[in-house]
């Protein structure tokens, strides 16, 4: 029976295979997960610039109401003007993207 035992070697071939076989496939998942995060990143750094590029800027007019020469109400109207922050058109911030040369201004 130990001599039998001994001679078996049909299962060492399938775990040899096995071990290669999820060996590969691991590495393979790693490539490809850090390649989908170096995408889902330059994605979102597309969208902070998108939302950065809007400008917020607003007015309202005001009113005035008089009646036999006095004024009744009065409302003096407000703008605000948006200005560019540092952080509006990302130059300052450094991204791993995994691309080298691409600036905030490339041409499409």
């Amino acid at each position: 029976m130990l001599n039998q035992l001994w001679n078996d070697e049909a299962g060492f071939v399938i775990s040899a295979e096995l071990v290669l076989v999820l060996t590969i496939a691991v590495l393979a998942m790693i490539v490809g997960l850090s390649e989908v995060a170096v995408a889902v990143n330059t994605e979102l750094n597309d969208i902070s610039n998108a939302i950065g590029a809007l400008n917020q800027s607003y007015a309202y007019t005001g009113f005035r109401a008089s009646a036999d020469g006095k004024t009744k109400s009065h409302y003096a109207g407000s703008r605000f003007n948006d200005a560019v922050d540092d952080c509006d058109l990302n130059n300052s911030c450094d991204l791993v993207t995994g691309t080298t040369g691409v600036t905030v201004n490339e041409a499409p």
